[in-house]
């Protein structure tokens, strides 16, 4: 793991530092070893752990600026992006979301032993939480690596965006047609036109989209709504 994820930091024209690469692999071998007892990750090969779990989050670097931002992870899972991110930017105020308690009790004793500070994590629906003054539009930045569409995805996620924030939504594939029905929803609830970025990993030949979506205006009290609306659809 050690030599693949030297050379796809290279590749990606990303610095990273020894603790950095034994802080991931040691994640590694958090994930797999968890993975036996709760579905975590269908990938358990190490190697494709680090292509397709840690090399993919940490494309978002070429994208964005994260220093010294706060940053939300919506619906984190087993931590992607989050976690990656806040190894290889520790100046990040990271929070993760996760509707499942125990993936979270997992993820902060994860954070504990591999001494990262600065992280916070909400247990509960992200449609639910951002209703909150809490978390709404308290961060800088949301990121979400999610398979649901794109209107659903910005729904449940721009709301935690301050104005002149933005919104990155991670995806294996996208096309025109969602990202045109995504337009109304996006606008209604603050944000510009998606910006667009495709990219491809090392050692993977399947593209990848990045959307990101700048915030330019508060996000209406009426939103997001209750999921039975949000799976409706945005009309």
């Amino acid at each position: 793991m050690y030599n693949r994820l030297k050379e796809g930091f290279s590749l990606l024209g990303l610095s990273v530092n020894e603790e950095q690469i034994d802080q991931l692999i040691q994640y590694a071998n958090l994930l797999l070893e968890q993975n036996e007892h709760m579905n975590l990750t269908a990938i358990t090969d190490p190697l494709k752990i680090c292509d397709l779990h840690f090399l993919d989050s940490a494309c978002l670097l070429n994208y964005h600026t994260f220093a010294h931002q706060s940053v939300i992870d919506v619906g984190t899972g087993a931590g992607f992006p989050g976690i990656v991110l806040r190894i290889l930017e520790p100046t990040i105020q990271l929070t993760l979301l996760d509707s499942l308690k125990k993936r979270l009790d997992w993820l902060e004793s994860v954070c504990d032993k591999l001494n990262l500070k600065n992280v916070q994590f909400i247990h509960g629906r992200a449609e639910e939480c951002s209703l909150s003054n809490d978390y709404r539009e308290q961060y800088d930045i949301a990121t979400a690596r999610a398979v649901a569409s794109l209107p659903i995805l910005t729904e449940l996620c721009l709301p935690y965006v301050k104005p002149n924030g933005n919104f990155l939504a991670m995806k294996t594939q996208q096309n025109v047609e969602e990202l045109n029905t995504s337009l109304p929803i996006v606008k209604t609830l603050g944000g510009d036109t998606p910006n667009q970025f495709d990219y491809t990993l090392p050692f993977e030949k399947e593209a990848r989209r990045l959307l990101i979506i700048h915030k330019i205006a508060n996000t209406p009290k009426n939103y997001p709504r209750k999921w039975s609306k949000i799976k409706q659809g945005f009309f």
